[in-house]
């Protein structure tokens, strides 16, 4: 199903009842976050704002979010009804994530419509929200899609990283030596060179939803959103340089980043994706913005990060279903055999994942943990491995809590420590000295795997039917002669 921009996708769900217009007066200093919040809370609407304090005459004056904290309206998105289980969207994203569709280039679209150059670039003329009350400052970049080019190949990287407003003309960003984006920006600081970037602000989600995602090497984000779109991107060459964006995008800044220390700028803190504040304010390379690009009367998208035990915010919805989707396709590329299903909650957003197996030998749920720490996309996820036999429906934390409680013995290897791994740096569990970006490129993660999966160190017994005791599940037989009489017994 091809939606063409973000504007199609508010429209419909306006239609289907999933959006709401707040018209009131709101202030882009904290209340447009908080609201955002209580949406994620209540399971409610999508959010436009449409009078945002200070911004009735600015460039920009609309912003969008809370978008997808929602299962219903993630499966609206992947073309599918509201009530999809979770596992058909996981199964419809392993497919979809092999299906590329390259993009085609032309001339113009409706983010060429306003072009500003040199004085007339000025960052506050969006309504950009200070999200949460301890972030340090007004946050542009959250869902935005920064595109950059690889020097060597000319490979186009789509990615996600933060980005708070600096000056009128500068952004400063978290950009991770670990993620696509940021191991261009290595190769650039290698040459001494500023690297060219562009970012996009407001489109198909199904940007948000493959940007924020790793890829296997080499493939570009573009191939993979027309994919899903079932047709080519089409995309526009930027201004000032050689990057390539969506013709129908809300807002477009192009920039370049400088690896020369001398031009960084304070960045942080920030509410992050753990649903902590996440690191000091730390010097952070800066996109130094030459150009933008918009729409008439642009709408800014962006999203409130972090989640907490019931309230979801959009990237953990996202991740729930893409996360679980790459994992799977990596234990498969891998030769990992027997996996029946893979899933993630979205209250760990990935940090935690669960697989279930039809185990085939002793070794097995260990082969899984190494598979998937040892992918790309471990980077900031899949710290806390839990892994069951198939008998467990892993969307359903009480099963898996069973499973933990009767079938792990911690003395027994069935809990595995792996340590010094990379790993995420705003994880709070992390100790501050070793989430040091600048002096280790990424934060150090102990990883663990638990093996919740019956044990084949014992002896088959015949009266069990196998190597491990049987449940009290009653007996098929059984289960016949009550259904049988069900209506007998006048419940």
């Amino acid at each position: 199903m091809a939606f063409g921009d973000l504007r199609t996708w508010l429209a419909t769900f306006e239609a289907a009842g999933e959006l709401k217009r707040v018209t009131a007066e709101v202030d882009w200093d904290r209340e447009i976050g908080t609201i955002a919040r209580r949406s994620f809370t209540t399971k409610g609407p999508a959010l436009l704002f449409e009078n945002v304090k200070g911004h009735k005459n600015t460039v920009g004056r609309k912003v969008a979010t809370a978008l997808f904290h929602k299962r219903s309206r993630m499966a609206m998105l992947l073309g599918f009804p509201p009530d999809t289980p979770v596992r058909e969207l996981v199964r419809h994203v392993r497919e979809k994530n092999k299906t590329l569709i390259p993009p085609v280039v032309v001339p113009t679209g409706p983010v060429k419509e306003n072009i500003l150059r040199g004085k007339d670039v000025d960052l506050h003329q969006f309504p950009t929200p200070k999200w949460h009350y301890r972030d340090g400052g007004r946050y542009i970049l959250t869902f935005a899609a920064i595109v950059t080019r690889d020097p060597d190949t000319g490979v186009l990287n789509v990615g996600v990283y933060r980005g708070m407003l600096g000056t009128r003309d500068t952004i400063p960003i978290l950009i991770l030596a670990s993620q696509g984006g940021g191991q261009t920006f290595s190769k650039y600081r290698q040459r001494k060179q500023p690297m060219p970037v562009a970012a996009v602000i407001g489109y198909d989600p199904i940007m948000d939803f493959i940007a924020g995602s790793p890829m296997p090497s080499g493939v570009c984000e573009y191939d993979v959103m027309g994919g899903y779109r079932d047709e080519a991107m089409k995309l526009v060459k930027c201004e000032t340089n050689d990057l390539l964006v969506p013709a129908g995008a809300e807002i477009v800044i192009e920039g370049f980043v400088d690896p020369d220390a001398k031009t960084f700028e304070l960045e942080g803190s920030f509410g992050e994706y753990t649903g902590h504040n996440s690191d000091v304010p730390t010097p952070r390379p800066v996109v130094k913005v030459e150009c933008i690009t918009h729409r008439n009367d642009p709408i800014l998208r962006g999203t409130q990060e972090g989640t907490l035990p019931g309230s979801f915010n959009e990237n953990s919805m996202m991740s729930s279903i893409q996360r679980a989707a790459i994992a799977w396709n990596v234990l498969e590329s891998q030769g990992v055999p027997g996996i029946s299903n893979v899933h993630v909650h979205p209250v760990t957003n990935g940090t935690n994942i669960c697989v279930a197996i039809n185990k085939r030998y002793q070794g097995h749920p260990k082969q899984v943990a190494c598979a998937l720490w040892g992918s790309n996309a471990a980077a900031w996820r899949y710290k806390n491995v839990i892994v069951t036999d198939d008998d467990i429906d892993i969307s359903d934390y009480e099963q898996i809590d069973w499973a933990i409680a009767y079938r792990v013995n911690a003395g027994k290897d069935d809990i595995v420590i792996f340590p010094g791994s990379f790993g995420s740096s705003a994880d709070p569990s992390t100790p501050l000295e070793e989430r040091n970006v600048a002096k280790l490129g990424a934060g150090i993660w102990n990883r663990v795997l638990i093996d919740a999966t019956r044990t084949w160190m014992f002896d088959p017994m015949p009266e069990w039917e196998g190597r491990f005791p049987p449940t009290v599940q009653p007996s098929t037989e059984d289960e016949a002669l009550v259904d049988a009489r069900w209506k007998e017994y006048g419940w």
